[in-house]
């Protein structure tokens, strides 16, 4: 089965080509709209591309040259509501997801606008994979704001959580490498990077979660704020004159690692920089992620394992030492070598917590998730 599984984003579409769950074409379009460049297994090109309609026919052609039949396509999809499970995609469906759009507005109006233009190029059935289903069954009272109950069930105001395909990935591959059953440990998986996500797993089921109504809430991120006072929206926006839309703009794409040094949202840029700005926003973000893993071993009484995962997490060894710092007295050590060196299990022998590093690929699992969907039709 040839399944292509697409990532959009505001100004790229992302693709990976599989059959049969094996990963044969990896490329992206990126720039649209602009000074756009195809970049296909490391070679890249400039196209024309001015909107994803245009980058997304690009890829029609390509594929329908080199003769590979689709079976069907495969799209993450940031915000999925209440969906429990990936889903065949329909025009009731896209309709239903556009009314969500407002709380991802980074990830799902473009994710929509690709789906609408599959549609229209490619005859072949579309799946939608959410982030958002892993998180499904988090307990209510992980999942539940406290503002009053009528209005968060008239509005479906709760916790709904995000990278949850990226979180469940390593989740299943780490039981795989420990040779252990998941169900007995309890887990907290880090996805570091431009979005950050923590994630409490316990005996197989998720606990708790960083992310809450929208991707904006938890950790320091690239250009996200994370948590905040909420009347700091209020406030800024009585002094600066800015309406609550235009103050939510700043909290999803000024601020973060790039609002507190003035300088980048990119952890590498960050690394190799200096200034008091640069070691606050560093100092921040380790802290937040700390603070994270302390409330998160004490809500699930303990911690056996700790993933990292996604660009920071995966390629930041720096950044993860700085954090394990902060647990020594949960009995964590790393073994400094295999740290430095990416290896699967960092932590050494001595360590009561066992710490690993696996990169995410949320792609191949949206390619199961899509193939499951088509056999069970």
């Amino acid at each position: 089965m040839n399944i292509l599984v697409l990532n959009v984003g505001s100004s790229s579409v992302r693709y990976e080509l599989f059959a049969n769950e094996r990963s044969v074409r990896v490329g992206a379009i990126d720039g649209i709209g602009g000074h756009a460049r195809h970049i296909i297994d490391g070679e890249s090109g400039p196209v024309t591309a001015a909107n994803h309609h245009e980058a997304l026919r690009l890829l029609f052609f390509m594929l329908r040259k080199e003769k590979i039949r689709l079976h069907a396509i495969g799209h993450r999809i940031v915000h999925g509501g209440m969906h429990d499970r990936p889903i065949r995609l329909t025009r009731k469906l896209l309709d239903e997801l556009h009314k969500v759009s407002e709380l991802a507005p980074l990830h799902n109006p473009p994710q929509l606008a690709a789906i609408e233009a599959c549609m229209k190029l490619f005859p072949v059935p579309q799946v939608a994979v959410f982030d958002t289903a892993f998180y499904h069954a988090l307990p209510p009272r992980a999942a539940m704001y406290a503002i009053p109950l009528e209005l968060a069930q008239k509005y479906g105001i709760r916790r709904y959580g995000f990278h949850g395909t990226s979180h469940r990935y390593v989740l299943e591959q780490a039981g795989k490498l420990l040779k252990k059953d998941m169900r007995r440990l309890r887990v907290i998986s880090c996805h570091l990077g431009n979005g950050c996500s923590m994630t409490a797993i316990a005996k197989g089921k998720v606990m708790d979660t960083s992310m809450g109504f929208t991707p904006l809430e938890g950790l320091m991120m690239g250009t996200r704020s994370g948590d905040l006072d909420p009347s700091i929206v209020a406030f800024i926006a009585e002094h600066e004159h800015l309406s609550p839309l235009d103050v939510e703009r700043m909290l999803n794409f000024q601020s973060g690692l790039l609002g507190v040094s003035g300088l980048s949202n990119d952890m590498r840029v960050l690394l190799k920089a200096t200034g008091a700005r640069v070691r606050l926003a560093l100092d921040m973000f380790v802290y937040r992620i700390v603070k994270y893993l302390g409330a998160y071993t004490a809500a699930m009484g303990g911690v056996d394992v700790i993933i990292f995962t996604a660009g920071i997490g995966e390629n930041c060894p720096s950044i993860r030492e700085r954090v394990l710092a902060h647990l020594a007295h949960l009995g964590i050590s790393l073994d400094r070598r295999k740290n430095s060196e990416n290896a699967t299990i960092i932590s050494d022998a001595k360590s009561r917590v066992t710490v690993m590093v696996i990169p995410t690929d949320e792609a191949l699992l949206i390619a199961r998730e899509t193939a499951k969907v088509m056999r069970s039709r």
